[in-house]
């Protein structure tokens, strides 16, 4: 039987994929993996898993992220001039506000 090998080099970091091991249960795939993935590299932990039960879905499956439309999350498709013509307009307005409130043209 395959077994995937996962590992994590430290301790709060993502397992990787860093090979396979052929072993019959997983205690000897456990052991085997030990010897041929954590043996020259820092590693905090290992995972096996048979690798019949590892799922893949890739682009031939199904579209990441689905069919509609999501345009709103990114800031590209804001159109902002209309809203910055309008504070450029109301900054010199501002300034013109506070000119005649100091030469006392109230």
């Amino acid at each position: 039987m395959i077994w995937e090998v996962f590992r994590q080099e430290q301790e709060g970091e993502y397992h990787t994929h860093c090979g396979n091991v052929h072993a019959p249960d997983r205690e000897m795939a456990l052991l085997f993996a030990e010897i041929q993935h954590a043996r020259r590299k820092p590693t905090n932990s290992l995972w096996v898993a048979p690798q019949k039960e590892i799922g893949e879905v890739d682009t031939e499956d199904a579209k990441f992220g689905g069919t509609t439309d999501k345009s709103y999350r990114w800031a590209t498709s804001y159109s902002f001039e209309a809203a910055a013509e309008e504070v450029a307009e109301s900054e010199s307005e501002q300034v013109e506000a506070e000119r005649r409130v100091e030469g006392g043209d109230d």
